[in-house]
């Protein structure tokens, strides 16, 4: 059996998605070093942290938390643009597991009753063959022992990509575009809505906009990373 794993590892090898080392067959998408070296920001235990400032009279949320800070071009960036472009779902799940580990043991955000993922329009779900953000979910919901809900909440208008926009420009990108098809699903529940990474909070502000229309419900916030200031 040792053989035969390392003969997988030698002719079938895969990567570490943060610094590209090759893995050994019992590592998943992460090697021992980065998985001991992720910057964790530590923010579910911080009441009025940096990501509940940036929402602040913006979205009426019970509590926000990003696991990790993501230095420009760092292993973390490498980590989000091999889960987004490179079809890397391995590191999507490995994260919000982690994430979600974290999460059920602190004292604001241990219990949700669904975890949702921030969605893509169908043309760019074809395009890129899956939402980023459903291993995400997958991951935190495996962990803290809850339901993942994948397609309750969509986006009905293609919008363009935000990558380059302004704050206000992104916002205006994303007014109006979500929609739930059964927000009673979602009633006198406490819902974890998640991005992959959270920069102006826009995105998150119009799925929260279409969220808070239902009935009795608490929403909280999370995404695996955000960016250095």
């Amino acid at each position: 059996m040792l053989y035969l794993s390392a003969c997988l590892d030698l002719f079938f090898p895969h990567y570490c998605a943060g610094c590209g080392v090759s893995l050994r067959h019992f590592q998943k998408a992460l090697c021992v070093s980065c998985l001991s070296q992720l910057p964790r920001t530590g923010m579910h235990d911080q009441p009025d942290n940096r990501l509940e400032r940036l929402l602040w009279g913006r979205v009426s949320y019970a509590s926000a938390s990003a696991f990790l800070r993501m230095p420009k071009n760092g292993e973390v960036h490498h980590m989000i643009h091999e889960l987004k472009y490179k079809s890397n779902q391995g590191i999507g799940v490995e994260l919000g597991y982690l994430f979600g580990t974290e999460l059920k043991a602190s004292q604001r955000m241990s219990h949700f009753d669904y975890v949702l993922p921030v969605p893509l329009h169908p043309k760019r779900l074809k395009e890129r063959g899956y939402n980023q953000c459903d291993p995400i979910v997958q991951g935190v919901a495996e962990a803290m022992g809850t339901y993942c809900q994948v397609d309750n909440l969509v986006r009905k208008a293609y919008n363009a990509s935000q990558t380059r926009m302004s704050r206000y420009n992104r916002w205006r990108n994303v007014e109006s575009i979500f929609h739930l098809r059964q927000p009673q699903v979602l009633e006198d529940t406490h819902v974890l809505l998640v991005d992959d990474v959270i920069t102006t909070g826009s995105t998150i502000e119009a799925c929260a906009k279409v969220l808070s229309e239902v009935r009795n419900i608490k929403i909280s916030v999370a995404s695996i990373a955000i960016p250095n200031v």
